[in-house]
């Protein structure tokens, strides 16, 4: 994976530590979907705590350098992952809020297929499929 401090100079965005922090725990996450409280909630845990406020400013300024994608899965709830630059789709279970990822050729296929025949050039797409996972159905 990428140096964050390179993925911030190439966002011509100045190097800080808040900055930095938040972008490591993106790289480092198991869970590549993350919220503000989360990572907020991680940060009290360490031994450098930073503010909630200052953790919605970096998040608000790493999506708007492109660094991040931030995603509305619940409609509620801003979920953030590293942009990747790949297409991929989302599962989401919409009883636990469970999301998977995965990517298939078959489907990004289908989709420049479909922008190219209403002359759309794709510079960015989401696909979310929602439904219940085995674990929500058997509750």
């Amino acid at each position: 994976m990428s140096d964050p401090m390179m993925l911030l100079r190439q966002a011509q965005l100045k190097v800080t530590q808040p900055r930095l922090e938040i972008l490591r725990r993106f790289m480092a996450e198991d869970h590549p979907h993350q919220s503000a409280e989360h990572i907020y909630q991680s940060f009290l845990k360490s031994n450098h705590p930073i503010a909630l406020a200052t953790v919605y400013r970096v998040l608000e300024q790493l999506t708007q350098a492109g660094l991040l994608k931030r995603h509305y899965f619940d409609g509620k709830v801003a979920l953030f992952e590293l942009n990747q630059h790949s297409q991929h789709v989302h599962l989401i279970c919409s009883q636990c809020g469970e999301v998977i990822e995965f990517e298939d050729d078959i489907i990004s296929t289908r989709l420049a297929q479909i922008a190219a025949s209403y002359q759309l050039n794709i510079v960015d797409q989401a696909v979310y499929i929602y439904g219940e996972c085995n674990r929500s159905q058997e509750v």
